[in-house]
């Protein structure tokens, strides 16, 4: 059975106390209120995550990286490897989220590498996803979302797929208050479970965690969770405030 997960991405947000704060907050919440099967990650700016991987003991919290370089080590100034991610204590890192791909051009074949270079330091990767509102508007946004799965993960080996999440981001619902309707997460969460299945195999895709990432709050979470391929959320502005993070959590 696949895992049911609420993933946190902090961006670039809060000062080092405030994110110690934050993130102690949340693991007292989780500390009385079990996740029982459910998991949730903590994907923290780099200054927080060796902190934040220490204080994280509630049982099925961990914390995660949002971005990796694609080199073990080496002169790439203001550059973090996966090595250095991994030795903080960090489990996880996002790769290729939307605002990567956007703000600092990252292609497919760079996240492919980045991807390779995390699964073999030990990371799981959560790899992302998703059209623009001109792609989906033109009526290619599966055809883009294939591409970037066909060529930033789907060259892996079926062992080391296993240790990815995939999620989904449309990017014209990412910070505009704008959220895809259940019926449209469903509907792309189905085809890019199709496309696993075509790739790996139906039980490697019915074991496949697909995360939908945008505009995600507590009002709407229970309703885009309630589709049976969406397995949870890729969390950003809500999860800077523990409650409604909280509550997007219980609505899983």
């Amino acid at each position: 059975m696949r895992k049911k997960i609420v993933a946190g991405n902090w961006k670039m947000n809060l000062e080092l106390n405030e994110g110690i704060a934050l993130a102690t907050e949340i693991n007292q919440h989780f500390s009385t209120t079990p996740l029982n099967a459910k998991e949730v990650i903590l994907c923290t700016p780099f200054i927080h995550l060796s902190m934040v991987s220490k204080l994280l003991d509630a049982p099925g919290l961990s914390a995660g990286a949002q971005n990796c370089n694609d080199h073990r080590s080496g002169a790439y100034t203001g550059e973090v490897s996966a090595a250095m991610i991994k030795s903080t204590g960090a489990a996880n890192v996002i790769i290729g989220h939307s605002e990567r791909r956007s703000y600092y051009g990252e292609s497919d074949e760079l996240l492919a590498a980045k991807t390779t270079e995390a699964l073999h330091n030990g990371l799981r990767v959560i790899f992302c996803c998703g059209e623009v509102l001109a792609e989906r508007e033109s009526g290619i946004h599966f055809e883009v979302v294939g591409r970037q799965l066909e060529k930033g993960l789907f060259m892996l080996a079926e062992g080391e797929f296993k240790k990815c999440i995939i999620a989904y981001e449309p990017v014209w619902a990412i910070g505009t208050g704008v959220t895809a309707s259940p019926a449209q997460a469903q509907e792309m969460h189905r085809f890019i479970r199709d496309l696993v299945e075509k790739r790996y195999g139906k039980a490697t895709a019915e074991e496949t965690t697909i995360l939908y990432g945008g505009s995600c709050k507590a009002s709407n979470a229970a309703e885009l969770f309630a589709n049976p391929d969406v397995d949870g959320g890729l969390i950003g502005g809500a999860s800077l405030v523990k409650e409604e993070f909280c509550n997007i959590v219980k609505a899983l």
